[in-house]
């Protein structure tokens, strides 16, 4: 991290550039760095503020690991610790995936964690008591 006058900035590592830190973004880079660190996922396998088109609407999601092949594995949605966790936030994170088709969805506000496993040939979602490891 580093301060400029009065602001606060934290380095993203995936992006490469200091990001004005706010609560959310230091969500955001801590579970980077959890991902990366303890569950092995590669930086170089992940995108940060992924532009996902839905219908005309251009969105960004908040992370996006993809696999060896580029198809996108893993969408996270990160809000500010003192947002709750809704059903809003899994909506929000259900309209990337309608266009991504992702295997897990990871929800987080650096708080609480929710990850669930997408089955699309039975129209179910299960949710994991552990994140997967790389």
């Amino acid at each position: 991290m580093k301060s400029d006058g009065e602001k606060t900035y934290i380095f993203d590592v995936v992006r490469k550039k200091y990001l004005l830190l706010t609560n959310e973004e230091w969500v955001r880079q801590n579970f980077i760095h959890y991902l990366n660190k303890e569950k092995k996922y590669p930086l170089g396998l992940m995108g940060v503020e992924q532009m996902v088109k839905y219908n005309s609407l251009k969105t960004r999601a908040d992370i996006v690991m993809y696999n060896t092949l580029g198809k996108a594995h893993i969408i996270v949605e990160c809000k500010a610790p003192d947002v709750k966790i809704t059903q809003d936030t899994f909506n929000q994170i259900a309209k990337y995936n309608s266009q991504l088709k992702v295997k897990y969805l990871l929800v987080t506000n650096g708080m609480n964690h929710y990850c669930c496993k997408m089955d699309y040939e039975r129209n179910r979602i299960a949710f994991l008591e552990e994140i997967p490891s790389y």
